[in-house]
C-alpha cells in the first residue's frame, strides 16, 4: 500500500488527539479527586458506588434517628427525675406534718407547700421537648394535664417508635399513665399529692399516713420506669457505636471505588504527558520536508 503524506499527517493528528484525551483523563482525575465521572468510565464500579452511597444515606438517617431518640429519652429521664424530687419533698413534708408537735397553722403551711408541689408536678406532666408534649402519647400537640383536675386526666396511650437500624425499632416515649399513674388510682401522683394536702388541712393522721404510702408507691413506680429508660439509653449507645462502625466501613469502600489513587494517577499522567510531547516532536520531524524545502 502506498503511504502518502496526507495519510501520515492524518494518522499523526489522530495519535496526538488520543494522547491528549488520555492526558486529559488523568488530569481530570487529579483535579477532581475522583476516577469515575460517568458510568462509562467504570460500569461495575459505578454500580458499587451507587450502592455504597445509598447505604451511607440510609445509615445517616438511622444515626439521626438515634440522636433524636437519645435526646427524647434523656429529656424524659430528666423530667422523671424532677418528678421524683417533687414526690420525695412531699414525703419529707408529710413526715414532718405527721408529727403531733406540729400545730394546725404549721400543718396548713406544709399543706400549702404540698399544693405548690402538686402544681409543679402538673407542669412536669405537661413538659415539652422541641414543642411536643412528652407524656401525651401520639398527641404531642395537646396538653395532657389541667391544673384543676390533673388526677382525672387520661393521657393518650400511643407509643411511637424510631427505626435505629434496618428493621430495628425502639420505643421512644414514656406514657403519662405509666409515669404519673392512671385515673382513678390511689397511686396517681396528682391524687396522692392532693390527698396528702387535704389530710394535712384536715389534721387527719390516718390520711397523712395513707398519703405517704401513696407517694412511696408512685416513687417506686417512677424508679422502675427510669430503670427501663436507662436500658434504652444503653441500647441507643450501642446502636450509635454500631452505626459509626458501619459508616466508616462504607466510606472506606466508597473511597476505594470512587476516589483517585494520587500516586498512581500522577505517574500515569506524567507518562501520558511524555508520550504527548514525544508525539508532537515526532510530528514536527515527519512534516518537516515540505514543498518549500525542495524549492530552496
Amino acid at each position: 500500500m502506498r503511504i502518502t503524506g496526507q495519510m501520515m499527517t492524518q494518522k499523526l493528528i489522530g495519535n496526538i488527539q488520543n494522547n491528549m484525551t488520555r492526558m486529559e483523563k488523568w488530569q481530570r482525575d487529579l483535579a477532581t479527586g475522583k476516577k469515575i465521572h460517568s458510568p462509562s468510565d467504570d460500569p461495575v464500579g459505578t454500580s458499587y458506588a451507587l450502592r455504597y452511597r445509598s447505604e451511607l444515606a440510609q445509615n445517616d438517617q438511622f444515626t439521626k434517628n438515634v440522636d433524636s431518640a437519645n435526646s427524647w429519652v434523656q429529656y424524659t429521664d430528666k423530667m422523671l427525675d424532677s418528678a421524683t424530687q417533687v414526690l420525695q419533698r412531699a414525703r419529707e413534708l408529710a413526715v414532718a406534718g405527721a408529727n403531733d408537735t406540729q400545730d394546725v397553722s404549721a400543718k396548713r403551711a406544709i399543706a400549702d407547700e404540698i399544693d405548690q408541689l402538686y402544681k409543679q408536678m402538673v407542669a412536669i406532666g405537661n413538659s415539652q421537648f422541641n414543642g411536643a408534649y412528652v407524656f401525651n402519647g401520639m398527641l404531642t400537640d395537646q396538653k395532657p394535664y389541667e391544673e384543676a383536675n390533673a388526677e382525672l386526666a387520661t393521657p393518650h396511650a400511643g407509643v411511637f417508635r424510631y427505626e435505629i437500624g434496618p428493621g430495628t425499632m425502639l420505643d421512644v416515649n414514656t406514657l403519662g399513665r405509666d409515669a404519673f399513674g392512671t385515673s382513678p388510682s390511689s397511686d396517681n401522683a396528682f391524687q396522692a399529692l392532693k390527698d396528702l394536702r387535704d389530710a394535712l388541712i384536715n389534721d387527719s393522721q390516718p390520711g397523712v399516713a395513707n398519703g405517704i404510702s401513696q407517694v412511696n408507691n408512685r416513687i417506686n413506680e417512677i424508679l422502675e420506669i427510669r430503670a427501663g429508660i436507662g436500658a434504652r439509653m444503653n441500647r441507643l449507645d450501642l446502636a450509635e457505636n454500631r452505626l459509626t462502625d458501619i459508616d466508616l466501613n462504607l466510606q472506606t469502600l466508597q473511597t476505594k471505588v470512587e476516589d483517585t489513587d494520587m500516586a498512581e494517577t500522577i505517574t500515569k499522567f506524567k507518562i501520558a504527558e511524555d508520550v504527548y510531547r514525544a508525539s508532537l516532536n515526532t510530528g514536527a520531524h515527519i512534516i518537516q520536508p515540505s514543498l518549500i524545502d525542495f524549492l530552496r
